[in-house]
């Protein structure tokens, strides 16, 4: 027998995995469910859709309620990896609605849903380092601001793939006399079992050695500053700033400098809470924003999605304490 319908269907689409929760209005989890990554620019908005409708129903029958056509959920949520632009956002808010999934649907970049995770603080701005580096933020009378986030074309730098990219860059041209001495060179050569940087960059030449496999660096670079290697330390010195940069920038734009807001620093750079790094990300703020509350994100951007749905069906806070309660 069906059983009543959840308050929220939540999503956390990502690059390499996406994430449901049905969640009641009480906060109560009903399902949970998890599948591969959901990215539209990896997969297509239709590919996108045809995933998550799997998922979805999915999480359905494992929750006991009715099969299609009813909803799942009176809201849904879905903070998607992919959705940077508002062009993108329109498509796949679209395309999320005629899956009649839920009564009310909000499709979003999956950034919102760190942000929501990270705090209860209606004025808030998050910085995402992870792979790449991204950042959103919103004012309590509901304006947002986003940056494209498309790489160096939008203007970008930063993230573990940047981090790898560079640390390849600096240990070539230490062997080939270009650059100076740095730890990283052997690492590199280390990490990937070839016996020279330059055999690395062969590798990815030849198509031997996958590039994206350079975010796999990030950490040796922040290992390789904290020891004082001063090439490393002038690369994570630069994400730090790039850290700050998009969080003040995103502030001034919601015009929250002159008070206090909520600084929501996730990803799996800046979630690895490297003092290295931290340190100097917190330390610039304190400066540069200095009536902002800092605090690193540790829960699931699925937790993001829910406590958003339960925002928009109005629950009230015990609900948000239960959930995060049970998810993290």
């Amino acid at each position: 027998m069906s059983q009543a319908r959840p308050a929220v269907l939540a999503v956390d689409g990502g690059n390499s995995k996406t994430e449901l929760l049905l969640v009641d209005a009480d906060g109560t989890v009903r399902a949970s469910g998890r599948g591969p990554g959901s990215n539209p620019h990896a997969l297509s908005p239709d590919g996108t859709f045809d995933l998550l409708d799997g998922l979805v129903d999915r999480l359905r029958a494992n929750a006991g309620l009715s099969a299609r056509p009813a909803p799942v959920a009176d809201v849904a949520v879905l903070y998607l990896a992919g959705a940077d632009l508002p062009r993108e956002v329109g498509v796949l808010q679209a395309a999320a609605e005629s899956c009649g999934w839920a009564t009310r649907t909000v499709v979003g970049n999956d950034t919102f849903a760190l942000l929501r995770a990270g705090t209860d603080q209606p004025d808030a701005v998050v910085v995402v380092c992870g792979a790449g580096i991204n950042c959103s933020g919103v004012r309590a009378d509901g304006a947002q601001v986003r940056f494209p986030a498309l790489g160096r074309t939008s203007g970008d730098w930063g993230g573990g793939e940047e981090l790898g990219n560079e640390a390849l860059w600096y240990a070539v041209r230490e062997e080939d006399g270009r650059g100076p001495s740095t730890a990283l060179t052997r690492m590199v050569a280390d990490h990937f079992d070839l016996p020279t940087a330059t055999a690395v960059t062969e590798a990815i030449h030849f198509g031997e050695l996958d590039v994206e496999r350079l975010v796999e660096l990030a950490p040796w670079v922040l290992a390789a500053a904290r020891d004082g290697d001063a090439v490393a330390l002038s690369v994570v010195e630069r994400l730090a700033e790039e850290v700050v940069l998009l969080a003040v920038a995103a502030l001034r734009r919601l015009e929250l400098l002159d008070g206090p807001a909520a600084v929501v620093l996730g990803g799996g750079v800046l979630g690895s809470r490297a003092p290295v790094l931290l340190d100097r990300v917190v330390d610039s703020l304190a400066v540069h924003a200095p009536h902002a509350h800092v605090t690193v994100v540790s829960a699931p951007p699925v937790l993001g999605a829910a406590l958003a749905g339960l925002d928009l069906v109005d629950a009230p806070t015990a609900a948000a304490e239960r959930l995060r309660a049970h998810v993290t």
